[in-house]
């Protein structure tokens, strides 16, 4: 199937206004957290264990690309995995990620500092996504690639460095998977390598290095930051346990926001600073989230979360912003449209590029639910109302996070909100279709 051409497996499914929503909403595990603990797990002496991983289909397509690199993986259990590292050797078929890009991206990394070679490809979706932008910063060091075209599409092959050499790069766009990739690559040089960012992203990878044993320190460079990694020091294995993702708790929190009289528990959810840039802006927005017993666990923060329903303001959410939300515009964008006034987006450049154009993707599903919104120069703004029509059917484009956020919509909008496919919700949260219905949602498969 190529990109733009419908899944003929395709599933769709409407989503119609509730009463109120209330219970206990167990999210899984934080898929970021989860992809690392593997494949940090794999590049590591000894064996490591993890427990709280997301099961997610995305987290399992980088499970079985690290098996055929050479790595022992062993599910003990629910969300329990045994991870035996070793080193890493050529594959002999190509690697397989699915729809994951954070996994082929990092794994892009890892192999860039090993003398193999192995080939990088996915689903109609991954297949679309630009690499370029992970696989020319690793060429400085020594590692080669081919791609299609010059955004370099996947299938790509990889030829990790020979002998891979130090580095100083300034990451140019602010993008945690760039950074995260450079680093796991720097991991097998001669040497130490300097990684720049002007802005902040998700810094898991640094957290989780440290506690594999790496040499890393991190140091503020204005509003950025530079880090230090010592390379050729074998990682160590380490125990991992996965907070759960609040990216996966977004939509259950606006579905409380915007579902009038509804009450919501969130436990555990991971409140890393460089995470909660959504929940930082509903706050803003006059959102009543009630944060409990924070508490650190696996070197994250995390902490329980009550959501009611709430009468929220349009706001303007600030560029540097961007990289703690980056996942989190499409269900911004839907608590917007039931927000009195208007809110403003600003530098979301980055929604270009991810499983789908999401920017588009988020405009298309706002028009044809009736709600006014405008993107120029980046920008997106969407113009709240009282009562959101709905009554639209959206093109998902084989993107999870536009499918959960416009069944969201259908909550809390006069009419039912359709999402043309939900087959792809499995690639982050396999049972999310049961858990929202035990709040009270009322969501509906459609005949074709």
């Amino acid at each position: 199937m190529r990109p733009g051409q419908a899944n003929p497996d395709a599933r769709a499914l409407r989503a119609r206004k509730a009463s109120a929503l209330k219970g206990l909403f167990e999210v899984p595990g934080d898929k970021s957290i989860s992809q690392r603990a593997l494949i940090l797990g794999a590049m590591a002496a000894g064996e490591t264990t993890v427990t709280g991983l997301l099961e997610s289909e995305d987290v399992l397509s980088t499970a079985g690309a690290l098996r055929a690199l050479g790595a022992v993986l062993v599910r003990e259990g629910a969300g329990a995995w045994r991870v035996t590292g070793a080193c890493w050797t050529t594959p002999a078929a190509p690697l397989d990620f699915g729809k994951s890009g954070t996994g082929s991206r990092l794994v892009m990394g890892a192999v860039a500092g090993m003398p193999i070679r192995a080939i990088f490809t996915g689903d109609a979706s991954l297949r679309s996504r630009p690499m370029a932008r992970v696989l020319e910063p690793l060429t400085q060091l020594g590692a080669r690639f081919e791609g299609d075209g010059p955004k370099a599409l996947m299938p790509v092959t990889l030829h990790g460095a020979a002998s891979a050499k130090p580095i100083t790069y300034q990451v140019r766009v602010a993008s945690a998977q760039v950074k995260s990739a450079l680093l796991l690559a720097a991991l097998n040089a001669d040497g130490i390598s300097r990684i720049s960012q002007a802005a902040l992203t998700r810094d898991h990878t640094e957290k989780m290095l440290s506690a594999f044993g790496a040499k890393i320190t991190v140091g503020s460079a204005g509003q950025g930051e530079t880090i230090v990694l010592q390379g050729g020091i074998r990682l160590k294995a380490a125990q991992v346990e996965v907070p759960r993702d609040p990216s996966s708790a977004a939509f259950a929190l606006v579905a409380g926001l915007i579902v009038p009289g509804s009450e919501i528990s969130l436990p555990a959810i991971l409140l890393n600073p460089r995470r909660i840039g959504l929940i930082q802006t509903l706050l803003e927005m006059g959102a009543d989230i009630q944060i409990t017993d924070r508490r650190i666990s696996g070197g994250e923060e995390i902490g329980d979360l009550t959501v009611r329903h709430s009468q929220l303001k349009g706001v303007t959410v600030p560029a540097e912003r961007a990289p703690s939300m980056i996942d989190e515009y499409p269900i911004l964008a839907v608590a917007a449209a039931f927000a009195r006034g208007q809110t403003v987006m600003m530098g979301l450049e980055e929604l270009r590029v991810k499983e789908s154009d999401r920017l588009a993707a988020i405009m298309a599903g706002l028009a044809a639910n009736g709600v006014e919104a405008d993107e120029s120069d980046n920008n997106l703004t969407v113009r709240g109302m009282p009562k959101v029509p709905g009554g639209g059917t959206v093109a998902t484009h084989l993107d999870h996070r536009i499918a959960m956020s416009f069944l969201t919509m259908g909550l809390a909008s006069e009419n039912p909100v359709t999402v043309d496919d939900v087959t792809m919700i499995a690639t982050s949260f396999p049972d999310y279709e049961g858990k929202m219905r035990a709040l009270g949602a009322v969501l509906e498969g459609v005949k074709s």
